[in-house]
């Protein structure tokens, strides 16, 4: 998050440094206890929100740093660890652990959604891959022709199939941030995902023709 103040949220804004002021009920010098401030999270202070964003930033971001290994990634799930603190603000029960622990929980399903991010690059990109010659990108004067095929043929597919691939793959959405999206299960959205791969692999052998080495050993 930026070192002055970074927007989590329409109304929301967690600024960093001493100068927040201290909840309600206490002093600038008196530390709030977890308690304190997530009864001001839950009843809309923003105030709070910056509090608990300095008491578990540095937690969340090396727990994602750990995980992901790439420090912009870490950067992002952060900021939507504290997006989804925010939203989800109202949904806490003290009764269920405690906040530190909610929140934890919140970021291993923030890293979870990066890590599947990355598998469904990797998916799209494989693909294509399986379907074009082997060579190296010097050899190729033809990749940009491949790049054009595969845009042919992701517009080939039915609507809901293009339009969970392309919110994956140039909009970089998690499954369940496209059924967010789009107001579809999360199950309609991983079939159209799975289908959609599925039909764009084969209408790219379709177009560049069977694998040599495929064909001579069936």
């Amino acid at each position: 998050m930026s070192s002055r103040s970074t927007a989590v949220a329409a109304g929301a804004t967690v600024p960093s440094g001493p100068t927040a002021d201290a909840p309600p009920g206490r002093t600038a010098e008196e530390p709030p206890s977890d308690a304190d401030l997530v009864r001001g999270l839950v009843a809309g202070d923003d105030v709070c929100l910056a509090a608990i964003h300095r008491r578990w930033a540095p937690m969340v971001h090396a727990l994602a740093w750990r995980a992901l290994g790439d420090a912009g990634e870490a950067e992002d799930v952060t900021q939507q660890v504290f997006l989804a603190v925010w939203r989800g603000r109202a949904g806490y029960r003290p009764g269920r652990g405690s906040v530190a622990g909610w929140i934890v929980g919140i970021t291993r399903r923030r890293i979870a959604d990066a890590l599947s991010a990355r598998t469904r690059r990797g998916e799209l990109v494989a693909a294509a891959a399986t379907a074009l010659p082997d060579e190296s990108a010097a050899d190729r004067p033809e990749a940009v022709l491949d790049r054009v095929l595969v845009g042919r043929e992701l517009a080939r597919l039915p609507a809901p199939q293009q339009r969970v691939l392309r919110l994956a793959y140039y909009e970089d959405l998690t499954q369940l941030q496209i059924a967010e999206r789009t107001g579809w299960p999360l199950g309609t959205v991983k079939s159209h995902a799975r289908r959609g791969l599925h039909r764009l692999r084969c209408g790219l052998q379709r177009r560049t023709g069977p694998d040599p080495d495929r064909a001579a050993g069936s």
